[in-house]
């Protein structure tokens, strides 16, 4: 039986200097499930709280709880299906960008093929999830939903999936104007050389510990 509560797909930089920048900027490493130490900078755990449990990543299936009927042995085989049948993703690259009041890594250029990739995710996978609750529906409603949001929401769990995704890596909760402009020159004098172009060549499973917290269970290659 799992130890985990919900389970995730998501990209996760390589081991390397971004992942260890990503880790120590939000103050937790869910590639090794630990503790990371964040730069001496005023307000940054606060900055921070928001993104910190999810660790440095971007989103290709969010949160979900395993089905009942469906074990973890399943699901990691359907991943590793998926992921065979799947080519690796080429962008141009990532930019720090301002997504609303929070920041975050942006993909430079077309994102068609890794759309594509995360819209699989969503609904190859879809039989794992457990359907969301009353009180989950109406959390998520409280933002203020588009009607297609809104029906997202109630087919796939989540509301900006498919058409409504956009591949972001968060580095920051929501911000007023002056944390979001020191933040985002912080972030930018220390965030490592960028790859251009970048490669995703692999998705990770990954679970929420009871503490919380999220932290990698297995890697899988792109290899379609």
């Amino acid at each position: 039986m799992s130890s985990h509560i919900r389970f995730a797909i998501y990209y996760l930089p390589p081991e390397g200097a971004l992942a260890q920048f990503g880790a120590q900027w939000l103050g937790w490493d869910c590639l090794t499930g630990e503790s990371a130490l964040q730069p001496d900078l005023p307000k940054i755990a606060d900055a921070t709280e928001a993104p910190r449990k999810y660790g440095f990543h971007a989103t290709l299936k969010p949160p979900f709880r395993l089905a009942a009927k469906e074990t973890t042995d399943g699901l990691r085989a359907a991943i590793a299906q998926l992921a065979a049948n799947q080519p690796p993703v080429v962008l141009e690259g990532l930019t720090l960008d301002r997504l609303g009041n929070f920041l975050a890594l942006r993909p430079i250029g077309d994102t068609t093929a890794l759309n594509a990739l995360a819209g699989e995710c969503v609904t190859a996978l879809d039989r794992f999830r457990d359907a969301p609750g009353p009180a989950e529906l109406e959390r998520r409603r409280k933002s203020g939903l588009s009607p297609r949001q809104d029906e997202l929401l109630r087919e796939w769990g989540y509301p900006y999936v498919l058409e409504e995704f956009r591949f972001h890596m968060t580095l920051s909760g929501n911000l007023d104007d002056g944390d979001l402009t020191r933040f985002q020159d912080e972030i930018a004098r220390r965030l490592p050389a960028l790859p251009h172009p970048y490669m995703i060549d692999n998705i990770a499973l990954v679970g929420q510990r009871p503490d919380g917290m999220f932290q990698l269970i297995q890697r899988y290659a792109l290899t379609g």
